[in-house]
């Protein structure tokens, strides 16, 4: 059972966007549970083909579902949404958003360190820098574009910018919405947030997940990638939006 919150605290609620990951769904959701503070788990079914919804549910997590796959900005938003409606039906404070991905498995009871600096009022945003050796998803181009694209925009120089394992205060989500579509979510929390004055703290973390492969199909993900983390840059940062007007036009 998740760990019971304080009367008149607000806890944690960790969401989950899920996408075919029935192999891996129900350790996650068993490991979240465990996190301190974590009195809800919400799993964001975005569309799968599988059996992941019926899987996490059976873990101990509320689903909600997408009917088709809208993305991870959408997944996140939704399962933001569902926290804020439950706990203004519990009558509760509103909880802490810790955001995980669904494939971390066992390693997400990791995730604790994220969760203390925000409960303790030192953070608004905590992410994760994950100190084991894994790819974060995307080709160190994707990675350079998203941490310079940063700097630029806030002169803050991030470890890890992709990173989605983060812990957000509900007024620091708000702030930021509406989210950058796609995986352009990432970068965008960081400058939207940053340039609005919110605090935010970098907590490495022993959690791992799959690496990106080198296969057709990882490399369609990387490309989309590029396209959502530059297209959020590009809204953010006129000389990232005129670089792109003339990479346009050139392949015209």
């Amino acid at each position: 059972m998740p760990e019971k919150t304080p009367p008149g605290t607000a806890g944690i609620a960790v969401i989950i966007p899920a996408k075919d990951e029935a192999r891996r769904i129900s350790a996650t959701v068993q490991a979240a549970l465990k996190l301190p503070g974590a009195d809800l788990v919400m799993v964001v079914d975005d569309g799968s083909a599988d059996a992941t919804a019926e899987l996490a549910e059976r873990a101990g997590a509320r689903v909600v579902r997408h009917a088709r796959n809208r993305g991870k900005a959408a997944a996140m938003e939704t399962g933001a949404e569902a926290v804020r409606l439950l706990d203004t039906h519990d009558g509760v404070p509103s909880r802490h958003l810790l955001f995980l991905d669904a494939d971390l498995a066992e390693t997400a009871q990791d995730a604790a360190p994220l969760v203390e600096p925000v409960l303790k009022g030192e953070a608004d945003m905590t992410i994760a820098v994950f100190s084991s050796l894994v790819k974060l998803g995307g080709h160190g181009f994707v990675v350079r574009l998203s941490r310079d694209g940063i700097r630029r925009a806030t002169g803050w120089t991030a470890t890890q910018p992709l990173n989605g394992q983060r812990c957000l205060t509900r007024a620091a989500f708000e702030a930021a919405r509406p989210l950058a579509a796609g995986f352009g979510v990432e970068t965008a929390l960081t400058i939207d947030l940053l340039r609005q004055g919110f605090r935010l703290k970098e907590v490495e973390v022993p959690l791992s997940h799959r690496a990106t492969g080198t296969d057709l199909n990882a490399q369609l993900h990387r490309a989309r990638q590029f396209r959502d983390v530059a297209r959020a840059l590009a809204t953010r940062d006129p000389a990232v939006r005129d670089r792109l007007g003339r990479f346009r036009a050139r392949a015209l």
